[in-house]
């Protein structure tokens, strides 16, 4: 089966490693154009990329799918399929139907729950139990096409965005791998999907990772894990912006401010919340690094009584 394979993140470059271990023959990669990134601004590749050099696979980085030029030298290559994994571009029509079995997509979620740009981070921020992986046929629609593989794991209570995407990212290997094999077998099948359970997965703003602390604190605790690894979640301490990377949740009834300082020692830093409270282990000051809350007393002490809240302006969005 010969195989186009489509992405751009480390999501996808596991998959593309997955397949290529599992013997199948991928005749080209495409990933998106070098970017610039980190504080120097200098352009880096992909891991998609980085990988397919490293495999010694065809690549072509072009900047949109659209143009008849970059179509006919897809169709050049004869594929049988091609799968995409959080590639970036739009596929046009004209791609869509190229490959003799078309177009199938990895998606991070048990669609149709959370079609879209985020559907790791909504599962969390939404407190689902399980999430997954959806191997589907990709249509014009945004993740509506049928479903051909889907396979569910639960999502633990200390689940970050960034242990997620890790368990993801193994299992979309897996999961592509399954899909093909059944497919070369003739024995892959299609279920519609039911547009009536359908939601979307918005792209994340920078302006919901922060701490509104008359909240549950089950849900400040869950914007916590959502927003691990970036951008972290904040709030703000006598004028300064700190992050929050760890905490658990503590049952509490006494009548404290909401973001008001319970108790600081080396064991947490315990925040009153709307409802419950929330003992913070590991937050960051602006420009600092990552400490405990041991670490973080010692440079910074706290007293029962002083208020994290909302800043008058967040993190400008970029």
């Amino acid at each position: 089966m010969r195989i186009i394979f489509a992405g751009t993140p480390v999501f996808a470059a596991r998959a593309l490693e997955a397949l290529r271990k599992a013997g199948f023959d991928i005749i080209l990669t495409l990933t998106q154009p070098d970017r610039p990134a980190g504080r120097g601004m200098k352009l880096q590749a992909s891991p998609v990329k980085l990988l397919a050099q490293q495999l010694d696979i065809p690549l072509l980085q072009p900047e949109t799918l659209k143009t008849p030029d970059i179509q006919a030298q897809l169709k050049a290559f004869k594929p049988d399929v091609m799968i995409v994994a959080a590639y970036g571009l739009l596929l046009p029509e004209a791609v869509l139907h190229l490959p003799r079995h078309g177009c199938i997509n990895i998606h991070a979620s048990l669609l149709p729950r959370w079609r879209g740009a985020a559907p790791i981070q909504r599962a969390l921020l939404e407190g689902d139990t399980e999430t997954g992986i959806t191997i589907m046929q990709m249509d014009q629609g945004l993740d509506t096409g049928s479903i051909l593989l889907k396979q569910a794991f639960p999502i633990e209570s200390h689940d970050t965005a960034a242990t997620l995407h890790d368990k993801l990212a193994d299992l979309g290997g897996e999961c592509i791998v399954e899909a093909l094999t059944l497919l070369d077998q003739g024995r892959l099948t299609s279920t519609p999907q039911n547009d009536v359970n359908a939601c979307y997965a918005a792209k994340i703003r920078k302006n919901e990772a922060e701490i509104d602390w008359t909240g549950d604190a089950a849900q400040i605790d869950r914007i916590i894990r959502t927003f691990d690894p970036h951008p972290g979640a904040f709030t703000c301490l006598n004028g300064n912006t700190i992050k929050l990377w760890q905490a658990s949740i503590i049952n509490h009834g006494s009548p404290q401010q909401a973001g008001e300082i319970i108790a600081a020692d080396s064991d947490g830093i315990v925040v009153a919340c709307g409802r419950n409270a929330l003992s913070i282990h590991t937050l960051q000051k602006a420009g600092g690094k990552k400490l405990t809350a041991a670490q973080f007393l010692s440079g910074h002490p706290l007293q029962p009584g002083e208020i994290f809240h909302k800043a008058a302006q967040g993190p400008s969005e970029k």
